[in-house]
């Protein structure tokens, strides 16, 4: 079986996370770039399958610019087989449709029996990517699974609703998107990072995947018009008890009209 995962590069959340004041898109110098923990999570799923089938190959495949190489890399050193890097100037600010138009391009050109992703990144927090690139793949796609079982013909998952769980499955090939009860990654040991740099990654362009004016016309680029810089927090309100802080807390919240 070929397993693709989709990683994502993403600012660290334990980072102040700022916007270009010029062009409006994420300043990815402004804090540390890792891999998403969601997408993290995704990957051990495939790795997992892959200690119990030693015929499984494991894909990472991530678009952005140059620094997502050190993401794949990471990937690798994990246990994956090969990375795809999506590197294309032109794919700056993609919105939803373009990158699911672009990630659903490169996992066919590089072929796949499932394709495992977080289902939703910390960033955008869009949480439609994984349904859309099986939707340009033509594939079905189980999503939100809190936990995951994988043969070769098939995929079976439990998916959390208001009510209860529900038990879902479909053959192979499909989509799967995880949550954070999938389990946490495993930590990379020395032999895996040795090994990651001899590993195969390869680059694609948007032009090298087949991908034109046409196919990428029901997605664009996010122009963002203008911005602001959040403004600092004020100093709170000190509510001493001398009896009457209940009372003084409850008429602070009616107040702000949270009561």
């Amino acid at each position: 079986m070929k397993m693709v995962v989709l990683l994502k590069q993403v600012p660290d959340t334990y980072e102040e996370r700022r916007l270009d004041p010029v062009t409006g898109i994420l300043d990815r110098a402004a804090s540390e770039p890792i891999i998403d923990e969601i997408g993290e999570r995704a990957l051990e799923v495939a790795l997992r399958f892959k200690d119990a089938h030693k015929g499984t190959e494991v894909v990472v495949l991530s678009m952005g610019p140059g620094s997502v190489t050190a993401a794949l890399r990471k990937g690798l050193s994990l246990g994956a087989d090969a990375a795809v890097h999506v590197l294309d100037d032109a794919l700056a600010g993609a919105d939803l449709g373009r990158t699911a138009t672009v990630l659903s391009a490169a996992v066919a050109k590089s072929g796949y029996d499932l394709v495992v992703a977080g289902n939703e990144s910390t960033d955008g927090r869009g949480g439609v990517i994984p349904a859309m690139v099986a939707e340009h793949l033509g594939v079905p796609h189980l999503s939100f699974l809190d936990a995951v079982e994988i043969s070769e013909a098939e995929v079976r998952g439990v998916r959390g609703t208001e009510s209860g769980s529900m038990a879902v499955h479909c053959g192979v090939p499909a989509v799967v998107s995880v949550t954070e009860r999938a389990p946490e990654v495993r930590f990379p040991n020395f032999k895996g990072i040795l090994s990651a740099k001899k590993k195969p990654l390869t680059v694609f362009t948007v032009g090298e995947l087949g991908l034109g004016a046409d196919e990428l016309s029901g997605g664009g680029r996010s122009v963002v018009l203008t911005t602001a810089q959040r403004p600092s927090r004020t100093a709170g309100r000190k509510v001493v008890d001398e009896g009457n802080a209940g009372v003084e807390l409850a008429e602070f919240l009616a107040a702000g009209h949270l009561i």
